[in-house]
């Protein structure tokens, strides 16, 4: 399933809250986890990582988007091959 930020190479564009909660949710369905298993392996509260997929902007995201803005990058993110 593709969305309006997932570009042609199955990367996604991330310049919003919701376009990073998208590339999450992407990537965690992939990996067949659930938000419970995910949370855990990461070391998060399930409900954060509920409100991530949903796009919420926090503050830490409010000041990384602005970082990325005033130096005129974006962040793209796909699969590592690691």
């Amino acid at each position: 399933m593709s969305t309006e930020y997932e570009s042609r190479e199955g990367e996604f564009r991330i310049y919003t809250p919701a376009s990073l909660g998208s590339a999450i949710r992407h990537y965690r369905q992939k990996a067949g986890l659930t938000q419970a298993e995910l949370a855990d392996r990461a070391g998060l509260h399930r409900p954060y990582l509920a409100s991530l997929e949903a796009g919420k902007e926090t503050q830490q995201l409010k000041r990384l988007f602005r970082v990325f803005r005033l130096l005129g990058v974006r962040m793209t993110v796909g699969e590592a091959e690691w």
